[in-house]
Order: C-alpha cells, then sequence, then structure tokens
C-alpha cells in the first residue's frame, strides 16, 4: 500500500541516485530518503563501489530520528556481506518503521532476501513505487544480473539523411559543439567504450572521457578479427584497454600485453569476432553500460547479432546525400516484417541539434 506522499520522496530519492552516475560501478545507483510521513528527515545516495551504501549514509544523517520512520530506497536493501555490511541490519538497527522500494534486486545474492529480512523483524515493506524509472537508472546493472551481459548502447552523430561521414571519410564536425560535450557524459556513465578497427584506423581516436568528473576512466574495447591495430595507435596509450579479435596467435599478442593492453581471441565460424561471446565476457568482468562508437559495419553487425540494446543518436540539421557514408550496414531486407523495430524514448534539442534515443523493440 502507498500513500499520497510517498511518491514525492521516492522521486527524490531516484534523484539522489543519479548523483552516482558515474560512479558507483560495478554497483547500482541507489538513493535513499528518510521521512515521517510527509517531513524529509535525512537523505543519502551510494557515492562510490566499497563505500557504505545509500541507507547507511541516510541513517547516519537521521541519527535517533530514524525511529520510527520510513525508509524510501530506490533498490531492495542488501542483506548480504560484500565490501559493506548488509543494509537490512543497519534499517533494522535504527528502528526502522517501514521501507517503501521502487523494485526488487536483481543481483541473486539479494533477490526478495532484503525484504523477506525487513519483515521478519517487524518492518512493513511495500515495492514498486516508480518501478520503470527505477529499472531505467539501473538498466546496465540490471542487464548484467539478468543476462549476464552489459546494457549496450549505439552512439551516433549523423545528418538528417542519416549519414555520418563524407564518401571521403571527412566527419568533424556533423553535430555542433554543445552535442558533443553532451556525449560525453554518456561516456562517462558507460564502464566500456566500444569500437572497431575500422575506427581506429581511420580516426585514430582516444576514446577517453573528457570535461565530465569520473572515477578513472572507461575501458576501451576494440573489435579487430585479425589484430591490425597499431601499437601505436591513440586508443592504447594508458593500456586500459581490450582487444577481442578472431586471431589465435599468441606470440602476436605478446607487443600489447607489453603495452598494458590485454588481447583475447572468441572466434565465430566466418573468423569474425563472435560479437554476442563478447558482450558474455564484457558482464563477467563487472560492466554494465557499453557506449558503442563505431562505424556503420560494427553498428549493423551488433544489431544483427542482437547485442545492441540502445541508440543515442545527434542528428544535425544538414544533409550529406546518398554518396555519404550511413549509420548502420545491415542485411538487405525483402520484407517490411523484417525491419528492426524501436521504441523513441526521448528526443531532446541540443543546441542546434537534436539527441534522440531510442531502444530496441526486443530488449
Amino acid at each position: 500500500m502507498f500513500y499520497p506522499f510517498d511518491e514525492q520522496h521516492m522521486a527524490r530519492a531516484l534523484q539522489l541516485a543519479e548523483h552516482g552516475l558515474t560512479t558507483t560501478m560495478p554497483n547500482p545507483r541507489v538513493g535513499c530518503v528518510i521521512a515521517t510521513e510527509e517531513e524529509v528527515i535525512s537523505e543519502g545516495w551510494h557515492e562510490r563501489a566499497g563505500e557504505p551504501h545509500a541507507e547507511v549514509h541516510a541513517l547516519r544523517k537521521a541519527g535517533a530520528r530514524a525511529q520510527g520512520a520510513t525508509a524510501y530506497v530506490t533498490l531492495e536493501p542488501c542483506s548480504h556481506f560484500g565490501r559493506t555490511p548488509p543494509c537490512c541490519d543497519a534499517l533494522v538497527k535504527a528502528g526502522i518503521r517501514r521501507v517503501v522500494a521502487a523494485m526488487q534486486d536483481p543481483n541473486p545474492n539479494v533477490a526478495g532476501r532484503g525484504f523477506e529480512r525487513l519483515r521478519a523483524a517487524g518492518i512493513e515493506v511495500a515495492v514498486g513505487l516508480l518501478e520503470a524509472r527505477a529499472r531505467t537508472l539501473n538498466e546496465g546493472f540490471i542487464s548484467r544480473m539478468e543476462r549476464g551481459r552489459p546494457w549496450l548502447r549505439i552512439k551516433s552523430a549523423a545528418s538528417l539523411d542519416g549519414r555520418t561521414a563524407l564518401a571521403n571519410g571527412q566527419s568533424q564536425w556533423i553535430t555542433c559543439d554543445e552535442a558533443r560535450a553532451d556525449a560525453q557524459h554518456w561516456r562517462a556513465r558507460s564502464c566500456a567504450i566500444l569500437t572497431g578497427i575500422g575506427t581506429v584506423l581511420a580516426d585514430n581516436p582516444r576514446l577517453t572521457v573528457r570535461g565530465v568528473q569520473r572515477v578513472g576512466q572507461p575501458l576501451r574495447v576494440i573489435v579487430d578479427s585479425q589484430l591490425r591495430t597499431p601499437l601505436q595507435a591513440a586508443v592504447l596509450e594508458e593500456g586500459h584497454a581490450l582487444i577481442a579479435t578472431a586471431i589465435q596467435d599468441e606470440e602476436r599478442f605478446e607487443p600489447y600485453r607489453q603495452l598494458g593492453v590485454e588481447v583475447i581471441s572468441l572466434p565465430n565460424n566466418q573468423q569474425q569476432v563472435d560479437l554476442p561471446r563478447l558482450m558474455l565476457e564484457l558482464g563477467a568482468r563487472g560492466l554494465n553500460e557499453v557506449l558503442t562508437e563505431a562505424g556503420a559495419s560494427l553498428n549493423g553487425a551488433l544489431i544483427a547479432t542482437g547485442c545492441a540494446d540502445a541508440l543515442l543518436l545527434y542528428i544535425a540539421p544538414c544533409l550529406l546525400g546518398m554518396d555519404a557514408r550511413g549509420m548502420f550496414s545491415l542485411p538487405r531486407l525483402t520484407d517490411l516484417h523484417q525491419r528492426q523495430q524501436l521504441h523513441i524514448q526521448q528526443i531532446t534539442p541540443i543546441g542546434e541539434d537534436l539527441r534522440v534515443q531510442a531502444r530496441f523493440s526486443n530488449t
């Protein structure tokens, strides 16, 4: 059962959780509000992995006033010992009377056990308030827990007619300064940036986060079936990189490993990188969200193999024509029923451009 004042407190807890958008990985983003009916007593959010969870921050601020209050949390309180003690125990010890949670934790180590422990201690529990918003906030963590793979978002910048570069490869810059700055925030919230060998050879990108606070840099992942990545490539300079290849020659891996770059062999039957296996590999490494910044070939392959979950498109008010390069290289369709269907989530003006967020219908 929910009361009229519950929704405003949960909405605030979700706002607090967003403070950890770029800092909590591999943990979920969680916020907590402790209140007595309409009166807010304290607030907290999970700030960094290995540090106290949102509930603990809020309880410390509340002190004795937590006795008999309600705790609003965006995710089921943990019931197991990890790098921090269980939040359930802290809520019980503080004398919390009621817990309102947006959703159950998909982590099999928790998955309802937190609610069971709270109820066993006589605490009233209500679950499901603003759950859709809570799931969107942690779609990467949920994906890793439920599917064993990260949430993969393809980012692309294009003209109004869907072109990313001229036929000669020139692409800097199609979109405006504001759009490029906005894209840095999406890099910052991602655990890894994924690209292909074509982009590395053509653009020599660094794929680092600039102008946004973050704990370290995302892992750079290069899909390079024939292992053609130059040792002097900018993307390898800081060493925090992973190359996925179809080559199975350990001797060829050694020069990269000396640079601090990991190389893994994941060949499929066509001697290309097995992209679904790569996604599972990234999930096993604790990666929640992956942002793809690649060309039409890799973008299309990720979509065709079912690895892509969402699109992040920056659309500029210009036309480049039919000879310019497209966003996605997909198999030829013979029937409209074969099309890739998406749901538009949001369209936002960014400077002179539009940011389009969409997710694939099958995710």
